[in-house]
């Protein structure tokens, strides 16, 4: 019952904008450690994503770069166990480690949001699996968008799945590997991969991709997304073209992107991503 748990807040779409990292110990099943550091993502900050997280640039002023911390980052998490709620950490920890030319770590990842729609498919196998939504139902108490304390609360997550199903680590980094439901039972028809890491997500797409449209669906079909032409009150997920990322800079943003913000600032939890980080997490369907 060893692991660490780690999660990250991002700058804007691109994941490898990293401005506040938190890796969390569990050591024996308990939690005995807690590390948060800001982060200067050396990019710009949307302010949507400030909104969601309160980290702007201000706040970053003199805090170490990805790179400067990551030495840091390696003594808390090597030949350990990461875990991180759906894989877009994961991700997020690769793409800067790449930005800045570093060694990628070989450790076994383990999606504590994989591990909670199979210890409980009655409520999560299908939707309802974000973290605050566990969190609430589990009893976890958390400030939630701060990088230390979504870690903790994937970790503890964890901890109340092994405990309500008596897996260890070690059975669920297998477990997650197999479906959710039996072999045996009725398949699941939808129009995303039932078994996909983003199953239950609606995905839309803005912006000029870099692969064709039917091609980027197909990708999203196979990680579990339902794909849209439109944003609506459904979507929990928008994929802008990585060029307008760069390009637009936070500013011009498509009609797309705008509702899309306009929606989170009600309260619906829409993820904005760029292109080139959903092929990442598309990727782990394969």
């Amino acid at each position: 019952m060893d692991f660490v748990a780690v999660d990250v807040e991002t700058a804007n779409a691109d994941l490898a904008s990293i401005c506040q990292i938190g890796v969390v110990s569990v050591r024996s099943g308990k939690v005995v450690d807690q590390w948060l550091s800001l982060v200067d993502p050396e990019d710009f900050f949307d302010p949507m994503n400030v909104w969601i997280h309160g980290i702007d640039k201000d706040k970053i002023r003199g805090a170490p770069t990805f790179s400067e911390l990551y030495a840091e980052f390696q003594a808390r998490t090597e030949n350990s166990v990461i875990v991180s709620h759906t894989g877009f950490d994961r991700v997020a920890v690769v793409r800067a480690t790449e930005k800045y030319e570093l060694p990628i770590s070989t450790q076994v990842w383990l999606d504590s949001a994989r591990v909670a729609r199979r210890a409980w498919p009655d409520k999560y196998a299908i939707r309802g699996y974000r973290l605050a939504n566990i969190a609430a139902d589990l009893g976890i108490t958390f400030r939630h968008h701060d990088a230390g304390e979504d870690a903790r609360a994937a970790a503890e997550i964890l901890l109340k799945a092994c405990g309500a199903t008596g897996l260890d680590i070690a059975d669920w980094i297998d477990r997650v590997e197999h479906p959710i439901f039996p072999v045996t039972a009725a398949p699941i028809r939808r129009e995303g991969n039932p078994e996909g890491p983003l199953f239950g997500e609606c995905l839309v797409f803005t912006g000029a991709l870099e692969i064709p449209r039917r091609e980027a669906a197909g990708l999203a079909a196979m990680a579990g997304c339902s794909v849209e032409s439109g944003v609506t009150k459904k979507t929990t997920l928008l994929v802008v073209g990585d060029q307008d990322v760069q390009k637009l800079a936070g500013h011009s943003k498509s009609s797309k992107h705008r509702k899309a913000e306009a929606l989170i600032e009600k309260g619906q939890p829409i993820r904005i991503l760029r292109e080139s980080d959903f092929k990442r997490i598309a990727s782990l369907a394969q």
